[in-house]
């Protein structure tokens, strides 16, 4: 349960405002971090629940961005 509440580090770098590439990033991430494929889904489905500016929000939310 712990481990679901640590936001696992995430480098951006290299995205280039790519949306897509942020999520597979984010899943990699979220994987090593030993995150249930329901926690991923929550992450994914809230995170594409708006635009590019709400992705950022909910990857900020949701991972400790570098």
């Amino acid at each position: 349960m712990n481990e679901q509440r640590e936001k696992p580090t995430l480098q951006l770098v290299g995205t280039d405002g790519n949306a897509f590439s942020i999520l597979g990033k984010a899943m990699k991430a979220a994987k090593r971090a030993g995150w249930s494929k329901e926690r991923i889904a929550v992450y994914i489905e809230e995170a594409m629940s708006g635009d590019y500016d709400h992705l950022l929000q909910t990857t900020m939310k949701y991972f400790d961005v570098e």
